[in-house]
């Protein structure tokens, strides 16, 4: 089957984990014909977000990809926010996808996917949504005119096309209803997902991260991971591990510290032995971790990497949040506030017989919702 995965509102980095770079690796895995049509935005050698030269090559995940540079008649800079690209509908009628997944409502080219999708009916068209009110339409300007503005408006013009439109959260889901008016009957849950390892290679994946992470049999590791600023309440986890007694317990971080927080990050780290930092890893080195550790710990906004927690079969102490409800049964804790922390640490310190029950808890959640294989296999059907 021929597949196009559409990342012109959205940045597409090769070999992350990303969801768009797992379901183009899945859909490769299951013998399927991909191409990925991105935009010029990426990653640097320092992962802050560049833009690269216009190409054609061989995609990390196994996909043909091609990357449209931006219109420039009103400049580049502009048309970096509205997200126009030459040559879009061209290249579809070359390609002759039988199935298009177009990455982020947020940008002009939904249009022209739509159009593709009226001029050839039996296209199955899908678009996913990641925006929500934590990440998008923080300000009078991003809201009103960005967001309800112009993309709403796009989006009003052209849903119709669409098969259906996915979101990965339920505050996603609440934000595309509100903001951009799309009936809640056209949009469907479809989360953010990880892969989930059988026995042999959870056990040999978990054995060389807690090798890394210098964790020993018996001690009980919890990780915390991404980019870490004010919002993903590192300070307060430090802070609060840092007051729990416990020579059996270790913290580790994987990662990199946001300027704002980095200074007293590393005097927290530093002031508590049993608190490792490892600095930034790959995804293959990052799931490693996710099954070498006890428990995952997400007390502040929302991360991809709590999905892939689960599928690595940790407990996980989490924000309460709507979108982290899901997620949740038996397999860990929801903070009202931060200040919860000190007592879910206390409980994992005091009770950790309970943890293999949570494990095992957060591996049925993630084999009933997080498979990506599952979920690239719902795009085709």
């Amino acid at each position: 089957m021929k597949i196009a995965h559409v990342c012109l509102s959205c940045f597409y980095i090769d070999g992350y984990a990303y969801q768009e770079n797992e379901l183009v690796r899945q859909h490769v895995l299951d013998g399927h014909d991909v191409t990925v049509i991105a935009s010029t935005e990426n990653f640097g050698a320092d992962r802050r977000l560049t833009y690269v030269e216009p190409s054609t090559y061989m995609g990390k995940d196994g996909a043909k990809v091609i990357r449209l540079p931006y219109r420039t008649f009103l400049g580049e800079k502009l048309m970096r926010k509205l997200r126009l690209h030459p040559g879009v509908m061209e290249l579809l009628k070359e390609i002759d996808p039988e199935v298009i997944l177009f990455h982020g409502l947020c940008g002009y080219e939904l249009r022209t996917v739509a159009k593709y999708k009226r001029l050839k009916p039996s296209v199955r068209l899908y678009a996913d949504s990641h925006e929500d009110q934590n990440n998008s339409a923080r300000t009078f300007v991003s809201k009103y005119l960005l967001h309800k503005l112009y993309y709403g408006s796009i989006i009003r013009s052209c849903r119709k096309s669409f098969d259906k439109i996915l979101c990965v959260s339920i505050e996603t889901m609440d934000f595309v209803h509100e903001t951009y008016g799309v009936p809640r009957s056209e949009l469907e849950f479809f989360p953010l997902g990880g892969r989930i390892f059988d026995d042999g290679e959870y056990t040999m994946r978990r054995e060389r991260g807690r090798s890394v992470a210098g964790v020993e049999t018996g001690q009980i590791m919890l990780l915390q991971s991404g980019k870490m600023g004010p919002r993903k309440k590192l300070l307060e986890s430090l802070r609060a591990f840092s007051r729990m007694p416990g020579e059996h317990l270790r913290f580790v971080l994987a990662g990199s510290f946001d300027d704002s927080i980095k200074a007293e990050a590393e005097a927290l780290v530093a002031s508590d032995p049993r608190i490792r930092f490892l600095g930034w890893k790959a995804s293959e080195e990052l799931s490693d971790l996710l099954c070498a550790a006890d428990v995952y710990v997400q007390p502040g906004t929302q991360s991809a990497t709590m999905q892939m927690s689960l599928c690595a079969r940790c407990p996980v102490v989490l924000d309460d949040v709507p979108s982290h409800v899901p997620f949740m049964d038996g397999n860990g804790w929801l903070l009202k506030s931060t200040d919860d922390l000190i007592t879910v640490f206390r409980d994992i310190a005091d009770r950790p017989a309970e943890l293999q029950t949570m494990s095992k808890a957060s591996l049925a959640i993630a084999s009933r919702l997080l498979d990506y294989r599952s979920l690239a296999a719902r795009i085709l059907k």
